[in-house]
């Protein structure tokens, strides 16, 4: 009997290594038997059935993976947020149990935080474990990989080279999500843009000021950012009194206003601790400057420095003390009067003569 119609356990292992490859599959064997060792048929039947059946059990274990891995990252992302709330909380309580204890604002920032990073993480898996997916079926299929990676890694370090402020922006949007920098609501300065934040994605920060302009800074440009709106704020007060007044006097004007606005209904909730008169901060040209802070809720302390501020002027002037402001005295002179003004005694420069204060006559013309 010829080599070709012998029973597939009677061929020569290189017949079947020639037929079937170096790792023959079983339908290629049993067809290559069935057969009595046709070579087309068995070819036929690797390309139609084992090639297929691999490809799809690839594909399988690749979903697999991929949802498994997709939970797994929710699972972890969620902990952590709920691990970096309760660490927030229990801050933040040390301060004022009772003001911050509703938690919906902070649940709220913790969760959009951790759906984002979710997000990111379980995209960059999807996108690796489908890259590998995709090399194994080429492979299957059986596409020479090498050119393929040899260009994919000339097309990377081409797109590199070209993108690489896109690539930073997308790092430091992600850093910036996981180390939790800032969040949609609060108020930054990121040095050329101060306002609240509208937006944030992995590429651009979205940042309205108070004229109302909204600015897109990349993520990649910002070098430095001040929030002040995370945990607490400070409302910090320079009142100037005259030289006159009494300081004292002034200070316990100022603790008393101070208290006030802290017992009333419309600003408890904004306070976090008792107000605090540090005491004299500036001897300045104008007047004497004494500090008041108080320590209020994240973006509230404009809010308390506005009330303070009307309900000061209100107590001083019924007090009687005096609140400095620039004052200035100005001299006519009209043209051609040379001796306008006139020396005055020894130090105290110059004085305007009549002719100074004169106003000049209009004429009518008929």
């Amino acid at each position: 009997m010829p080599l070709a119609q012998a029973p597939v356990d009677l061929l020569d292992e290189q017949v079947i290594a020639d037929t079937c490859g170096t790792e023959p599959s079983w339908v290629c064997q049993q067809v290559l038997e069935w057969t009595d060792g046709s070579e087309f048929a068995a070819r036929t039947a690797d390309f139609l059935l084992a090639k297929p059946l691999r490809i799809a059990l690839i594909l399988l274990v690749a979903g697999i993976v991929n949802r498994l891995a997709r939970r797994g990252i929710r699972r972890f992302t969620e902990r952590i947020a709920e691990g970096r709330e309760r660490s927030v909380l229990k801050t933040l309580r040390t301060f004022t149990p009772s003001v911050l204890a509703p938690t919906s604002e902070v649940n709220l920032r913790a969760a959009a935080r951790a759906t984002t990073v979710g997000v990111v993480f379980r995209s960059c898996t999807t996108a690796v474990i489908y890259g590998v997916t995709l090399l194994l079926v080429l492979g299957e299929i059986g596409i020479d990989l090498a050119p393929l990676l040899a260009g994919a890694g000339i097309a990377g370090v081409a797109i590199g080279f070209g993108a690489q402020s896109l690539v930073k922006d997308f790092l430091s949007g992600i850093f910036m999500l996981i180390e939790d920098q800032y969040g949609v609501g609060d108020v930054v300065d990121v040095g050329e843009a101060t306002g609240t934040v509208e937006g944030v994605t992995l590429r651009s920060t979205r940042i309205r000021d108070v004229n109302g302009t909204m600015w897109h800074v990349p993520n990649g440009e910002i070098r430095r950012v001040g929030n002040k709106s995370q945990q607490w704020a400070r409302a910090l007060l320079d009142v100037s009194v005259a030289y006159s007044a009494d300081i004292r006097r002034a200070e316990e004007v100022i603790k008393r206003v101070a208290d006030g606005v802290w017992c009333d209904e419309g600003f408890a909730a904004r306070i976090i601790d008792e107000p605090e008169v540090w005491g004299v901060e500036a001897l300045g040209v104008d007047g004497i400057q004494i500090r008041l802070v108080v320590k209020t809720l994240p973006a509230e302390q404009w809010k308390v420095m506005r009330e303070l501020r009307i309900r000061l002027k209100e107590a001083f002037d019924e007090e009687g003390i005096e609140m400095p402001f620039p004052q200035r005295t100005l001299w006519v002179k009209n043209e051609g009067d040379a001796d306008a003004l006139q020396p005055s005694p020894a130090g105290q420069g110059t004085r305007p003569t009549k002719a100074a204060t004169r106003r000049p006559r209009t004429r009518k013309e008929p």
